[in-house]
């Protein structure tokens, strides 16, 4: 495993352990036993987990992650923590990095800021940029169904586009939170908001944003 994934792993890990199986997390509707049966099954059922980009298969997938969730909980942070399969594509470094950088981020935060004394992580250099590549990279897709334009600015001036119209607005902070910013966490995400009040307005009601 990558060291990134690895680290935001065992992170992961260790807050779900801590807050216990019943904790909330930004997830709507998940608690932190939803959220850490939803990591197990994207690892080790493949065939259920496809149901977050399939429609059809969405029903198998809650029904799946419904018989994980009922499992003991230290059993579930235990998959966790020691990882996917043998055979699991994830075991490979590149697939690892390629996929759980983020996926592992994100729910480490869906869980640390949920909670009511919550501060922001001060991310190492190397981390935020790359978690900044990823954005670049997946900027557009995350951003393809916005009624307005988006650009994502990072304090040394980076930018990406994620949706190209008008009227557009800029969303500037650091790589980290503009992640959760694009990946539907606008509320928890500390970030600046500029651009036309209207424009503004239609993008903090909108859904569109992620997956």
């Amino acid at each position: 495993m990558s060291t990134h994934a690895k680290r935001e792993r065992l992170l992961l890990a260790d807050l779900l352990e801590a807050a216990g199986p019943e904790a909330p997390t930004l997830c709507e509707g998940w608690r932190t036993r939803d959220l850490a049966a939803h990591v197990v099954v994207r690892e080790r059922r493949p065939d259920a987990a496809a149901g977050s980009l399939v429609p059809m298969l969405k029903d198998r997938q809650d029904r799946v992650q419904a018989e994980f969730a009922d499992k003991p909980y230290e059993e579930l942070i235990k998959l966790i923590r020691t990882g996917p399969p043998r055979l699991s594509p994830f075991t490979i470094k590149q697939v690892d990095e390629g996929a759980n950088v983020v996926e592992f981020y994100v729910h480490t935060e869906d869980v640390r800021r949920a909670q009511p004394d919550w501060s922001a992580r001060e991310l190492d250099p190397v981390f935020a940029d790359a978690l900044w590549s990823r954005l670049e990279r997946s900027a557009r897709l995350l951003g393809r169904k916005l009624p307005v334009g988006l650009v994502l600015r990072r304090p040394n001036g980076q930018t990406a586009v994620a949706h190209r119209g008008t009227p557009v607005v800029t969303v500037s902070g650091e790589p980290g939170e503009l992640t959760m910013y694009l990946y539907g966490r606008q509320a928890s995400a500390k970030v600046e908001i500029d651009g036309e009040p209207e424009a503004i307005e239609r993008l903090s009601e909108t859904k569109q944003l992620g997956l």
